[in-house]
């Protein structure tokens, strides 16, 4: 006799409009195929969100189990076309955000492991979380170059990574960036074989950009953290500013949910603050759920992605 299917919680969150739909599998028990992925982050089939993240224990997991004595909990981000993610800034504010508000975590410096490393949530009930993002690394040498194009416009654009890759574009208007209903085409290919998100910035006034940004996985967002972070960066090193002891730097980032507040100190830490809401919860359909469920063939993983 089989048994009925297993209903399955979940919760809606967001991150300056960043949107995530939240599985608690805190034994690692649910198996989450890139296509179930997908059918839940779809808006119109599913409980719509531009990325998934499940909540499972460090040790229960193979990418965190040598983070566990570091972080109980691991961020298994998934973009919303269901490949796997490094990284997702927005994502681990409200992650963090879910581990207080479920009991698990208490207020004050929260670490999260990811597969981009362990990222420390700075948490208050009430206040907007920070969190410690690590340092930027820029790959590309001063004679190795990026281009972008749009239409018939090529652009040359800077080569940031947070853990996860991002190619910068400085425009002189955000309706310069298109539609960005696809992948905007970056050049050379091998520099990022595993896809790329790509921001586009204006600046609004000192220390003060604005940006919109194709994500690989997922389309254009309404926000990313991780390329809020690399825009900061590629911006002060286009105003020719580093930081120094006792003067870090801090740019406001605005994107089409909300802003975000990005801080890089001298030892290139870079922390980004801003908001982090929970909007509901419930019960997956048992039904419905078993019925998004892939046939055995179809369950292979989806290769490397990125998150926001």
């Amino acid at each position: 006799m089989s048994s009925a299917p297993r209903p399955v919680p979940f919760l809606k969150g967001h991150g300056t409009e960043n949107d995530f739909v939240i599985i608690p599998d805190h034994d690692g028990l649910l198996d989450l195929p890139p296509a179930a992925v997908a059918r839940l982050c779809d808006r119109r089939a599913g409980i719509g969100g531009d990325g998934l993240l499940r909540v499972v224990r460090s040790a229960a997991i193979e990418e965190g189990r040598s983070l566990a004595d570091t972080a109980e909990w691991f961020m298994d981000y998934r973009n919303a076309d269901g490949s796997v993610a490094e990284m997702c800034g927005n994502g681990v504010r409200v992650f963090a955000r879910y581990l207080l508000r479920a009991g698990l975590v208490k207020e004050g410096l929260v670490p999260v492991a990811t597969r981009a490393g362990v990222r420390r949530v700075h948490l208050t009930a009430d206040g907007d979380p920070t969190v410690e993002m690590g340092r930027a690394r820029l790959p590309g040498g001063p004679d190795e170059t990026i281009t972008v194009t749009v239409g018939e416009r090529v652009r040359p654009g800077r080569w940031i990574d947070m853990g996860n890759p991002h190619a910068v574009v400085f425009v002189d208007d955000l309706a310069d960036a298109g539609p960005l209903t696809e992948p905007p085409a970056v050049a050379p290919a091998s520099v990022y074989p595993d896809g790329v998100n790509v921001e586009f910035v204006v600046d609004r006034g000192p220390a003060h950009v604005a940006m919109r940004v194709h994500e690989r996985g997922s389309g254009e967002t309404r926000s990313c953290g991780t390329g809020a972070c690399a825009v900061m960066v590629a911006t002060a090193r286009r105003d020719g500013r580093t930081p120094e002891p006792g003067a870090p730097l801090r740019y406001t980032v605005d994107l089409p949910g909300g802003s975000l507040v990005i801080t890089e100190d001298a030892d290139g830490g870079i922390t980004m603050t801003g908001p982090a809401e929970i909007v509901a919860e419930g019960v997956l359909d048992a039904d419905w759920w078993a019925r998004s469920r892939p046939a055995p063939a179809d369950t292979g993983s989806a290769g490397p992605g990125t998150g926001a």
